[in-house]
């Protein structure tokens, strides 16, 4: 075998430039091949970032391009009951990921799709629109007891699997003053029920009767079941 060790009184040799190049491109290309991501997450959502990380769950985002209304997805059907809602359109959130994934030439991978709503016996609580809109949620739901459905699905172009968190929200009765107070930290804007349990709104919730990650938007448990079935999860 060849000693290519250089010495003090041997200088070695300058490599060819044309080599430097096909090194370089070489190892560029290996840096550009990704590995498939073991799951993608079809959410904005830090929280449900934050779940995820929790559980030790790698993953990818896989965000809507800029021309999907995924906003419109989430608009209920005239007398739709809120847990039919809730997994329709995670449904239909799921079917729009996939189709994004498959539509981008991504490496194939589960995708998690979830949405959370807000239900005051029939009514469903979507995001507030304003200000105004968020003031008059919270008035409805003050002093009394709703619910939060959180579904939560898990799929690929062969299977899918789905769950659903039901979790009841008691608040205080609340002032004018505590509403416009809250109303006006912004945190209620993009928040279904306007309000969100993980932030300032917890000084005002008597009582939670469920799932405390479910009410953030991703229930651990039913979350950790779906994935241990895709096998992402001891």
């Amino acid at each position: 075998m060849r000693d290519i060790r250089t010495t003090v009184n041997e200088p070695a040799r300058p490599v060819p430039t044309d080599r430097i190049r096909r090194i370089a491109g070489s190892l560029s290309t290996s840096r550009s091949m990704k590995a498939p991501a073991p799951l993608y997450l079809a959410s904005q959502s830090p929280r449900r970032r934050q779940i995820l990380e929790q559980l030790g769950v790698a993953y990818e985002l896989l965000l809507p391009d800029p021309d999907e209304d995924a906003e419109a997805l989430e608009a209920p059907k005239p007398g739709e009951r809120p847990l039919a809602y809730v997994r329709r359109v995670t449904g239909l959130k799921l079917d729009a990921a996939l189709a994004r994934l498959a539509r981008r030439g991504l490496p194939p991978a589960p995708v998690l799709c979830s949405d959370t709503t807000v239900a005051l016996g029939s009514r469903i609580y979507g995001k507030p629109a304003d200000e105004a809109e968020a003031r008059r949620m919270l008035a409805e739901l003050s002093g009394r007891t709703h619910r939060v459905l959180t579904a939560v699905a898990v799929g690929t172009s062969r299977r899918r699997d789905a769950a659903v968190s039901d979790s009841r929200v008691t608040f205080e009765a609340l002032s004018r003053s505590q509403i416009a107070a809250y109303v006006a930290t912004g945190e209620p804007l993009g928040k279904a029920g306007a309000y969100a349990i993980q932030g300032r709104a917890a000084m005002h919730v008597r009582r939670i009767n469920g799932s405390h990650s479910g009410i953030m938007g991703l229930p651990m448990h039913e979350t950790a079941i779906l994935l241990r079935a895709f096998g992402l999860l001891k």
